[in-house]
């Protein structure tokens, strides 16, 4: 019989998460399971049947990112702030990892952004962000859905948010929050100079394409929070939805507003 394999991922801070390191070990020896240092090794992801994320929503994301349109799930304990995308906290880790090996929780399908610009390809789980550099000028970006270019605004930058990730730069942004199992993903500038740019939520099958239009100035851009590139003056960047891409495991009867409420407080 083939061993069942766990792939681990963490944080890096390995003196923060060694308690429950050691309780996943043991765990994992008592039902049958090896685990892999994912932090180290890739050698063993083709063969996993669930990655274990000690970590906040980074590392979190990582994993989902990593094992993306693998159908393996990522079973995540929050060590982090806020740890919207945790599967438990991490004083829930005995039940936790047994019902992480016992495949008993539900998963929930999220979907990615895919962007496309000259050098640059890439599927953000959270979000996708253009931003003026540091000290730099202020940019000019415009956003084109069909053949209507809908916004023109001299900004700090714009962000691009699906369900999962509009709780993330979005939210704080002034974005509006989508539950998780919307359809469509959300487009908000960030600082614009106008009393007149406003957020937009985009249909699923619609294509968005985001330009540059900065006399001088590269956009930086970046996918969950990572620099991946820049945007040059005149250049343009097309954004699609995509379904179905990463798997979250998820305890049962989780409720995403009960979520929304234990991480982000009451509406008063």
């Amino acid at each position: 019989m083939a061993s069942r394999v766990a792939v681990v991922l963490t944080h890096g801070r390995r003196e923060e998460v060694r308690a429950a390191a050691e309780t996943l070990e043991r765990i994992a020896a008592e039902m049958g399971v090896t685990l892999v240092d994912g932090d180290r090794d890739r050698s063993a992801d083709g063969e996993a049947e669930i990655a274990i994320a000690l970590g906040g929503d980074g590392t979190i994301l990582s994993g989902l990112r990593r094992f993306s349109d693998t159908g393996v799930p990522v079973f995540a304990v929050n060590f982090g702030q806020v740890g919207f995308l945790a599967t438990i906290e991490r004083d829930a880790c005995e039940d936790g990892f047994r019902r992480a090996f016992a495949k008993a929780f539900d998963t929930l399908s999220l979907p990615a952004i895919a962007i496309a610009a000259p050098g640059l390809r890439h599927a953000a789980i959270n979000d996708v962000t253009l931003m003026r550099h540091p000290g730099g000028r202020v940019a000019v970006l415009s956003y084109v859905l069909g053949s209507e270019e809908l916004g023109h605004v001299r900004c700090d930058g714009l962000v691009v948010a699906t369900p999962a990730g509009s709780t993330g730069y979005n939210l704080a942004n002034g974005g509006p929050v989508l539950a998780w199992g919307v359809e469509g993903f959300v487009v908000t500038f960030i600082a614009p100079h106008s009393l007149t740019a406003r957020p937009l939520v985009v249909a699923p099958g619609d294509t968005l394409t985001l330009l540059n239009r900065s006399a001088r100035e590269s956009v930086d851009v970046a996918v969950d929070g990572r620099n991946v590139g820049e945007l040059a003056p005149g250049d343009s960047l097309d954004c699609r939805f995509r379904h179905g891409v990463a798997l979250l495991a998820q305890l049962p009867n989780s409720s995403f507003y009960q979520r929304l409420r234990e991480k982000f407080g009451h509406l008063v």
